[in-house]
């Protein structure tokens, strides 16, 4: 008879865990090794942190010439254009420069002759994505200039681990790394898992749960990353136009089939600003926000 595991672990400078059916503690564990692994095989090829990463080559040949690419790689940028392309330019891999002038450790707001030269190094348009016969490559034009998978690397991997659970028959459960889930099936009785979703003001608090028996929850919110300065909150999602923190909503959390999907659909509507119920409401899928205010709008009720 199978009982629910979770199993904990460490990845992507989060908390992360798989909670599966399984006959003992043991047997889950074994079952969401190969989760585990492939999160921590996404993290050592796109961490920026990493020498030795794949986005660290790209970064480091900044300037010059073009970089090969694997097929996994080259999916993740034709993904990167097709965000940038959505969200009219406002969802853009190139802008973690920005984070030079930015230190959310420490409550100091960059000066704009700061932020100046670390913009005319970002713009998506500027990433020279091209074939070369068979091979694929990319090629940063500018010195200095970065790709950042940031955006949607967590989310990347919580799909890829939740298909390495589903490979092995897992049909029940979740994966969440850092508060972005992916929800394999119901709980074995077949109810929906509840989930609650973070109050970006109140640690530890909720300000609704949602029940979930398949796909993908993922939040964005100003509370992941930010210093308060002078009673106002600066926070790491930045507006690629003028470098400096967005403002308009707290949180954005989304429900979608796949976690890459949830995420950028959240990130994109933090950026959007006013603008984001137009785009929640045409995206198709379910969707809780927060204003500044801390008035919630959501999906159907807009």
């Amino acid at each position: 008879m199978s009982a629910l595991y979770t199993v904990e672990f460490q990845a992507m400078a989060s908390p992360c865990q798989v909670l599966l059916p399984a006959a003992s503690e043991e047997a889950a564990r074994a079952l969401a090794q190969p989760a585990m692994d492939e999160v921590r095989r996404i993290e050592a090829k796109y961490s920026r942190y990493r020498a030795d990463s794949v986005v660290s080559a790209i970064n480091g040949a900044a300037g010059g010439s073009s970089v090969p690419l694997d097929d996994e790689t080259w999916a993740l940028l034709q993904y990167a254009d097709q965000l940038f392309a959505l969200s009219g330019g406002l969802f853009d891999i190139t802008t973690g420069v920005l984070r030079k002038a930015w230190n959310f450790k420490e409550a100091r707001v960059p000066a704009p002759d700061e932020l100046a030269p670390l913009l005319a190094l970002t713009g998506w348009r500027k990433v020279e994505l091209g074939t070369d016969g068979s091979a694929r490559g990319v090629c940063l034009p500018l010195a200095g200039m970065e790709l950042d998978f940031g955006g949607f690397g967590k989310e990347y991997a919580a799909d890829r681990a939740a298909a390495a659970l589903l490979a092995q028959g897992v049909r029940s459960g979740y994966v969440n790394l850092g508060g972005d889930m992916r929800v394999l099936g119901p709980q074995p009785d077949g109810s929906p898992w509840r989930i609650g979703i973070q109050d970006p003001r109140r640690e530890g608090a909720t300000i609704a749960a949602i029940d979930v028996s398949s796909g993908a929850l993922a939040t964005s919110g100003d509370y992941e990353r930010y210093f308060e300065l002078d009673g106002r909150r600066y926070c790491h999602i930045l507006d690629p136009a003028t470098g400096y923190p967005v403002t308009y909503w707290r949180s954005v959390s989304v429900l979608a089939p796949l976690t890459v999907a949830a995420g950028a659909c959240a990130t994109i509507a933090m950026l959007k600003g006013p603008q984001a119920l137009d785009f929640l409401a045409s995206s198709g899928n379910a969707w809780l926000a927060q204003d500044a205010a801390g008035d919630l709008r959501r999906s159907g009720n807009s």
